[in-house]
């Protein structure tokens, strides 16, 4: 493995940990806290800012990823040598499990903490809503492709350089001011997974539809950008342009 992608995954590996201790550590330390409760808006902020802050930290080495679903959907778009599809991917899973490792840790901390869902994705009864499984699969699907089309949109020939990492940020955050209510959002296979392997039990059993779903949702908005977009290939960055050879 070369320095470069060393480089990349590395980046990837702390740009996805970052997102889900910030993200999911605003819900599970500050979301509720007596006196204090940031409540879902402060939750929906905190995922945005975490992607906003590490586009820019990180964003120039590898893309700036920091989820399965848009490295599929970069890579659907032609915009993501399919070298790094695989390693991005196994990477961000384990920077999502490092992160919520860590938030466990200094959440069992406080006397008498009970985990719950810890902060995890759900359906049906495990949805903050309760909302049916497929309007949960839905929101995902809707979700997820119209984040994609903001990243590549910002990102193409034409948009603004170097402020892609701010539009990115605030549709993230927008996506959650949503959906949280009805899947706690995913769009972030990576980002589901981490906590439900802490929360356990029927969240785990809930895995699949925050993988398929935000997953489908990025390939139809890729396979859109290549018709959008047709001089884009194989631009694969959040702020900063950079060329690629497959």
């Amino acid at each position: 493995m070369n320095n470069d992608m060393l480089r990349r995954l590395f980046a990837e590996f702390f740009g996805t940990f970052w997102l889900t201790f910030g993200g999911c550590g605003a819900a599970v330390l500050a979301a509720a806290y007596p006196g204090l409760g940031i409540g879902f808006i402060g939750v929906a902020f905190a995922f945005g800012l975490t992607v906003l802050t590490m586009a820019y930290a990180v964003g120039h080495i590898s893309g700036g990823h920091f989820n399965p679903a848009v490295t599929i959907g970069l890579w659907a778009s032609g915009r993501c040598a399919n070298k790094h599809v695989l390693p991005y991917i196994v990477i961000q899973v384990l920077g999502a499990i490092a992160g919520p490792a860590v938030l466990w840790f200094i959440a069992s901390g406080k006397p008498g903490w009970v985990a719950g869902g810890f902060a995890s994705n759900g359906y049906g009864d495990l949805s903050p809503g309760h909302y049916s499984q497929p309007a949960c699969f839905v929101t995902e699907v809707v979700a997820t492709f119209f984040f994609l089309m903001i990243i590549i949109g910002t990102t193409s020939k034409g948009a603004a350089t170097g402020f892609a990492g701010i539009p990115i940020g605030f549709a993230l955050t927008l996506i959650h001011l949503v959906t949280i209510p009805v899947t706690n959002t995913s769009v972030n296979p990576a980002r589901s997974t981490g906590p439900a392997l802490f929360a356990g039990g029927p969240y785990v059993g809930q895995l699949w539809l925050f993988w398929l779903a935000p997953i489908l949702g990025a390939v139809l908005a890729g396979l859109f950008c290549r018709v959008l977009y047709p001089d884009n290939l194989l631009i694969d960055t959040v702020v900063v342009e950079e060329r690629e050879v497959a």
